[in-house]
């Protein structure tokens, strides 16, 4: 399992790629689930111009995400399923980033699993 600020696959990320490689040639898993969360930090905090510091360079890769998906997330009005629909976006944005690696496109070629998941899920605060 690997966590990270709003699920980012990023090419960059040496942490996620070594337990990537890890979990695909050594352990050979046969699925791997990006799993986002409905009111994702990560994702709100990337629709602001707030300055946050360092993480700001973590967030212009979600920020991508609404480049590419523009068009669809400017005809949502409702605010709410508009984040909703941006952090499902993102959590799939995350799986085709995985599919790009070295990494699973080499297990691939070589016959071997994994497949690759996109899951949603509410998170509740614990009372």
């Amino acid at each position: 399992m690997h966590w990270n600020i709003a699920n980012m696959v990023a090419n960059t990320d040496l942490n996620l790629l070594s337990v990537l490689q890890y979990a695909v040639e050594i352990l050979r898993i046969s699925h791997i689930i990006v799993c986002g969360h409905y009111g994702c930090g990560g994702v709100l905090a990337s629709m602001t111009d707030k300055h946050f510091g360092l993480i700001d360079n973590w967030l212009f890769h979600i920020r991508d995400v609404y480049r590419l998906h523009q068009t669809e997330l400017d005809t949502i009005s409702n605010e709410a399923e508009r984040v909703k629909r941006r952090i499902e976006l993102n959590t799939i944005e995350q799986v085709r980033n995985l599919n790009r690696t070295s990494i699973i496109r080499d297990a691939w070629k070589k016959g071997s699993l994994p497949s690759l998941h996109a899951g949603f899920m509410t998170l509740k605060a614990a009372s």
